[in-house]
């Protein structure tokens, strides 16, 4: 689609959803602005919207043209921090209202496809593997400790050759299946939720780089060739923020991950190698994760670098990772291959914050981010309208800034994920 980084999402989108924007040119007025239109700035508005709210979203390239179009599909609740772990710093209580949240992050996302129709390939089942034996046995602790402390039924233990028999190789030790979780079509899913804000009332413009903006008396923000005066200011632009916000850029670390996308497979090799049609994604520390699409092509995402520069053939770059798990398809053509960039954070849980009172900023959502951008756009919709328990919870987990800031994060950065790299490689 015109205006999107070359991707498979980008030549498969629903081109009837796509907002018919133009750039901000001149002076608006609204109670809520909105910079990012990701997941989590469409949900927000979308949320605001249906609460009565006037809304004005701001997006530099195209809805979705950031990870929200780019990036696995994969849905499904937890997050990147391990439950014990978050736990100890957070206690028994609030550990667990934010794994409740997570699960509602799931359901959350089912519930905006099945309400606004919208048409992103669904599908059900999400399958994280061992790609070590010794992972083994952490994975049946983590399916054991779900179903039994929190009460969590819709995951199950897969012995390895449960696995074979589900995917067709040998490479993997057990699995923890998510029944409840789903995998999609990203770009398709990002149109539909601005399909779904825009006939609720908001006014999308793309195409609009926000160059600063201002808070408290006479809120607004500024635009190349415009400007909205707001009654708040919601920050949704996660790996694409840079410095437009000081007091929150160094929580976060913009990194690149890759796909690809093969031709499209017979529907022999297609059972052969994923028999239920699941996605997967492995217990590495830099994952590799894969699915089949609509029209039977397979997606798989592998490989990271921590510099502006994508690879100069992605496809290849992709493709080893792909081949060590399947070598039977060495010979398949590689039609696609993309890149994207996402933010982490330290502790692999997001980012929220109240920043001012009328300053609202999520991101962070360090690969976690269909289903929680989603539920996070709702929190903040819900804080902004008097409703901000939720958020509240999710910004006192303690987000520490990276070592050095802005300007000397990226060597720490990259010294450790070679680090992990090298453990990736060692059995």
């Amino acid at each position: 689609m015109v205006g999107y980084v070359p991707s498979y999402y980008a030549a498969t989108a629903n081109a009837s959803e796509q907002p018919q924007s133009t750039e901000l040119v001149g002076e608006v007025s609204t109670d809520v602005c909105i910079v990012g239109a990701g997941y989590t700035g469409l949900s927000a508005a979308l949320h605001l919207a249906e609460k009565g709210y006037s809304v004005i979203l701001l997006e530099a390239e195209k809805v979705g043209w950031g990870a929200s179009g780019r990036n696995g599909g994969q849905v499904c609740p937890g997050h990147n921090m391990e439950y014990q772990d978050l736990k100890r710093k957070m206690g028994p209580d609030d550990a667990k209202a934010l794994w409740n949240m997570s699960v509602e992050s799931v359901e959350l996302v089912k519930q905006l496809i099945a309400r606004h129709n919208i048409q992103c390939d669904q599908k059900q089942g999400v399958l994280h593997v061992a790609a070590k034996a010794s992972h083994a046995a952490t994975l049946q602790a983590s399916v054991k400790h779900k179903q039994t402390e929190l009460n969590y039924g819709a995951i199950h233990y897969l012995s390895r050759a449960d696995v074979q028999a589900m995917l067709g190789t040998d490479h993997y030790y057990a699995g923890e299946y998510w029944s409840e979780g789903i995998h999609l079509h990203p770009l398709n899913y990002a149109l539909g939720l601005a399909d779904a804000a825009v006939r609720a009332g908001v006014n999308i413009y793309e195409n609009t780089r926000v160059t600063g903006y201002k808070t408290g008396s006479g809120t607004h923000v500024n635009t190349r060739k415009g400007r909205v005066a707001a009654r708040y200011i919601l920050l949704a632009c996660n790996g694409y923020i840079e410095n437009l916000e000081p007091r929150v850029t160094s929580k976060i670390m913009p990194i690149n991950n890759f796909m690809l996308a093969t031709e499209p497979l017979s529907d022999e090799l297609c059972r052969s190698i994923n028999r239920d049609d699941i996605a997967v994604a492995d217990s590495k520390f830099i994952v590799n994760y894969f699915k089949l699409s609509a029209d039977n092509r397979m997606l798989w995402g592998g490989g990271e670098n921590y510099t502006k520069r994508f690879p100069q053939d992605i496809g290849r770059f992709v493709q080893k990772h792909m081949l060590e798990i399947y070598p039977e398809l060495a010979d398949v053509k590689i039609d696609y291959g993309w890149g994207g960039t996402l933010a982490i954070t330290l502790n692999r849980m997001p980012h929220f914050a109240r920043v001012e009172e009328n300053l609202f900023v999520a991101q962070g959502y360090s690969g976690h981010g269909v289903a929680l951008a989603t539920l996070g756009g709702k929190l903040m919709a819900e804080a902004v309208s008097g409703c901000a328990e939720k958020f509240d919870l999710f910004a006192k987990v303690p987000t520490p800034n990276f070592p050095g800031g802005t300007l000397l994060r990226w060597p720490g950065l990259v010294a450790g994920m070679l680090y992990y790299s090298l453990r990736d490689r060692l059995l």
